[in-house]
């Protein structure tokens, strides 16, 4: 075999590799998703639950020591405020504290937000980083299906 065709067969390999391991990786986050989406719903006498009863409640998932929580989610989550008012509640979770509740949405990274409705379900789990456009629509969203159910 020559040398370049050799190389090419190399790259090819890595190639198909790394595809491969954004894949898996890409099977796990939804696996995940999909386990906090179908949580046992949140239930009003937890200390979370107690802190408001809007129809649209964010469980902010950050650490002490994480910069992209407070320099980038906390202030999406304040434009979100802003623009929703009354309908919405934006509760603070510290992950390295709050075990019971990291595992119940299956928190990957801070930060996280997580979607609850007004009886406590998940409706959306972002792992990361969401900007405030992508948390208006979701909530958008779950205040239409309430509205529409209602």
């Amino acid at each position: 075999m020559s040398d370049i065709t050799l190389r090419l067969v190399i790259l090819l390999l890595v190639g198909i590799g790394a595809w491969l391991l954004v894949w898996v990786g890409k099977r796990f986050v939804a696996a995940q998703r999909e386990r906090a989406l179908h949580a046992a719903p949140l239930l009003p006498q937890t200390p979370v639950g107690e802190k408001s009863m809007t129809p649209v409640r964010i469980l902010a998932f950050s650490s002490p020591d994480c910069h992209q929580c407070h320099q980038l989610q906390a202030p999406a989550l304040q434009r979100l405020l802003a623009a929703r008012g009354e309908q919405v509640s934006v509760v603070e979770v510290d992950a390295t504290s709050e075990h019971e509740l990291t595992q119940t949405y299956h928190v990957l990274t801070v930060p996280s937000t997580v979607v609850l409705d007004a009886s406590g379900k998940a409706y959306a789990v972002n792992y990361g980083f969401t900007p405030t456009p992508r948390l208006l629509k979701q909530v958008d969203d779950l205040l239409a299906i309430g509205i529409s159910i209602a």
